[in-house]
């Protein structure tokens, strides 16, 4: 998630509760039958868990993007 937030350029966010996934199939079920009212109320369940806040260089960040991309047009280039 660091590697992200660094690449990205911004803060990222990871959840508190490791199988999201799943709660998140739980909340949807909740909200269709009315255990919910509405979004806004799942949104105040959960608190945020670890954040990452970007750390690296703009020139590394830099490089690795260059490189993020030629291995995309490499992939590309590949694939015809």
């Amino acid at each position: 998630m660091q590697f992200q937030s660094d690449i990205l350029n911004t803060k990222v966010e990871r959840a508190s509760f490791s199988e999201i996934t799943a709660l998140g199939v739980a909340y949807l079920a909740g909200l269709a039958v009315g255990v919910w009212q509405d979004l806004d109320e799942i949104k105040r369940l959960n608190g945020a868990g670890k954040a990452f806040i970007p750390q690296m260089e703009e020139t590394t960040r830099s490089q690795y993007y260059d490189g993020w991309c030629r291995a995309i047009r490499s992939t590309i280039d590949f694939s015809k």
